[in-house]
């Protein structure tokens, strides 16, 4: 991830060149990999498989790839040395994480996650409930950064709501998807957000300003169309959302006037400031705006009996730093207002620091110069570049079964063939994100297919089609690469 004020880029970095290795051997690690993962993620710890295994995993993927260097003739030393140089190449995208994680604990505690949720909920509308259910799950996913929460908390209420109005529950859930993957995708507070970039080597809020050609259309004609369902339903009933309203307005102080942070952030956001610059004032307004607005959360995050300048401090770091939650009167919503703070943000960062490993050592041993030279000779075209990335995120989603791995993978594969075409790594990332990460709930025992119909309690065979936004995405990329609509390219200042 390219920041100004990160080291080396990844995309800076030479890849070695082998030519003593061929295909098959270069492919050797990627079929090993994909394998151990399919068979950890589907016969073993499913869900769970992100807590740690599939770390390792990565790392014994790297080491099949370690021994075909050594039967090459590539050195350890070598290979560690690339290694090296891969890990500190994502230096700024660890270091936004972190900020990340810390910026939506402030967030959270200072009460301007929960207005954005209040004032969602109130877009509901019986006639168009089904628009209303993708724009509410999509701004508390952009304001939470997790579709697997959205869905989680929101989510189910929607489905249970979409009951009463006798709603068909598949089209319910397909507009919770569509929205939540929605907001997912564009938030930087997302992991995959964050992770799709530093794998192609590029910067967070350019690869999400460029997201936004593509993922804005599919969100509109994925709105069109359930407006079109909507006013075609008969509905039964009024939704009521009183009960979690009245929860959050007892819990938090809700007021307008806490937008301002988020402005401010937004602000600086367009004015090019450095990510990193950005979110940490946005972290210490929303800090500051906690103790302001809502103080006696911050002493009860403190866990102290009163407000002194030493409890604020403790319970602003607190949030910043470790999980901190705000219990309200409403289950449901209680798992929404969670935060893990920076601290959250460390399994994803193992995941990237392992992931770094695996494509160091591949590198090292010329197998990505191999891999991508082959695919460069196999999809001369720019389009056929596009959509072998398209297809290999479908394959590894239907295979390693988690969308994480659809995402690191492929980035490290294409990056350099991206480079090769001249073609900016926003292209390469966007596309990570349009067929990697949405795509992966479509498929049932796939880590977030489970996870979603096992949480809405609705099969993925009966929402998958109502998934509009989630399965028109890889196809809108690869119309816009087709008809070479903004496709960007390298400037002079990128190497």
């Amino acid at each position: 991830m390219q920041n100004n004020d990160t080291n080396t880029s990844e995309t800076e970095k030479d890849i070695v060149i082998n030519r003593e290795l061929n295909i098959w051997e270069a492919l050797i690690p990627i079929f090993a990999l994909v394998g151990m993962l399919f068979y950890n993620v589907t016969f073993v710890f499913g869900d769970d498989a992100l807590s740690g295994s599939n770390q390792f995993i990565l790392l014994l993927g790297a080491a099949v790839a370690a021994i075909v260097g050594f039967f090459n003739k590539v050195s350890y030393k070598k290979m560690m040395e690339e290694v090296a140089k891969n890990i500190q190449s994502t230096t700024g995208a660890l270091l936004i994480l972190l900020m990340v994680g810390a910026l939506s604990g402030t967030w959270l505690i200072s009460g301007i996650i929960p207005t954005m949720i209040y004032y969602g909920l109130q877009l509901l509308n019986p006639t168009i409930f089904l628009a209303a259910s993708v724009i509410i799950c999509a701004i508390i996913s952009i304001a939470t950064g997790s579709s697997w929460t959205t869905s989680a908390t929101v989510g189910i209420a929607l489905i249970g709501i979409g009951e009463t109005l006798g709603i068909s529950l598949g089209m319910t859930a397909g507009a919770v998807i569509s929205g939540a993957y929605f907001g997912d995708k564009m938030s930087p507070l997302s992991d995959t957000t964050n992770l799709a970039p530093a794998m192609a080597g590029g910067e967070l809020f350019s690869h999400i300003k460029y997201m936004t050609l593509t993922t804005i259309p599919t969100i509109i004609v994925t709105l069109i169309i359930f407006v079109i369902i909507g006013l075609n339903l008969d509905t039964s009933g009024v939704p009521d959302i009183a009960d979690k309203l009245t929860a959050i307005a007892n819990a938090f102080t809700i007021t307008p006037w806490l937008f301002i942070v988020p402005v401010i952030v937004i602000g600086l956001i367009i004015k090019k400031t450095s990510p990193l610059i950005a979110l940490l004032a946005g972290t210490l307004l929303g800090g500051i705006t906690a103790i302001i607005a809502q103080p006696d959360i911050v002493v009860s995050i403190a866990g102290a009996e009163s407000f002194t300048f030493n409890s604020a401090y403790k319970g602003v770091m607190t949030a910043i730093t470790v999980a901190s939650s705000v219990t309200t009167t409403s289950a449901e919503l209680n798992d929404l207002f969670t935060s893990g703070g920076m601290n959250g943000m460390l399994g994803t960062i193992w995941l990237i620091i392992c992931a770094m490993v695996f494509g160091g050592v591949m590198d090292a041993i010329g197998a990505l110069a191999r891999i991508s030279q082959a695919l460069l000779n196999l999809f001369d075209s720019v389009f056929g570049l596009f959509a072998s990335t398209v297809c290999t995120c479908l394959a590894l989603n239907a295979t390693a079964s988690d969308q994480y791995l659809a995402i690191v993978v492929p980035g490290r594969m294409f990056a350099k063939a991206y480079r090769d075409k001249g073609l900016a790594p926003e292209n390469l990332s966007r596309t990570l994100e349009d067929s990697g990460t949405v795509t992966s709930v479509l498929i049932p025992y796939n880590t977030c297919g489970a996870y979603q119909s096992g949480v809405l309690g609705v099969p993925v065979a009966d929402y998958a089609l109502y998934a509009f936004f989630n399965w028109l995405s890889p196809f809108t990329t690869l119309l816009f690469a087709a008809l070479s609509i903004k496709i960007k390219q390298l400037t002079a200042k990128q190497p």
